[in-house]
């Protein structure tokens, strides 16, 4: 196994088991393993992986970049209402991985 593939397969790991510490027990796979796979150019950068739940400039930051770049949602109060709903929900979590973040987001969304 490649390393990349080694830090991506770690980056899922984690996900899988913060979507199940804050209640999802019925992880869609395909969905994650797409999350993870867009995550890998960042797979390196530890502050870029994770996602600050209380930081609103960081959360915008998914808003611009997750939900309506990668969603294609531009509702904006509907955005936010996820994305406050989601941190919400991690909130137990101290190192939110931002896979199980966009995990969540999405299916908030969907």
């Amino acid at each position: 196994m490649s390393e990349l593939a080694e830090k991506l397969a770690k980056l899922k790991a984690t996900a899988e088991a913060q979507l199940r510490e804050v209640g999802v027990s019925d992880i869609d796979h395909d969905l994650l393993d797409t999350l993870v796979d867009r995550l890998k150019l960042i797979v390196d950068n530890k502050d870029a992986i994770l996602v600050s739940g209380s930081d609103p400039a960081e959360l915008e930051t998914v808003r611009r970049n997750f939900v309506v770049k990668k969603l294609g949602i531009n509702d904006k109060e509907r955005a936010e209402a996820a994305i406050q709903a989601v941190a919400q929900q991690m909130s137990p979590v101290k190192m939110k991985n931002r896979a199980a973040f966009y995990y969540l987001v999405q299916k908030k969304l969907s």
